[in-house]
């Protein structure tokens, strides 16, 4: 995968630890302060045929509020 180098806000690495079947990770500070990421926000995960994986917040729609960040039923 071609990453133009000067649209790139932040690169880094993490270790993956899976403890039980919850499967967390950690998302650095960095990508967290930059886009504003709280608890209970989204994230979309695009895995793709050739093993490169995308990885984005989810935007709230504009009819939700900041007070409505409680996860789905049966997830979280």
């Amino acid at each position: 995968m071609k990453i133009d180098l000067e649209n790139v806000a932040y690169i880094g690495e993490t270790t993956v630890t899976i403890r039980s079947s919850r499967r967390r990770i950690t998302i650095p500070k960095e990508i967290v302060e930059k886009l504003d990421i709280s608890d209970g926000d989204r994230i979309r995960w695009v895995l793709f045929n050739n093993g490169n994986l995308c990885i984005s917040r989810v935007k709230p729609s504009p009819e939700s509020s900041d007070d409505s960040r409680e996860p789905e039923k049966g997830k979280g």
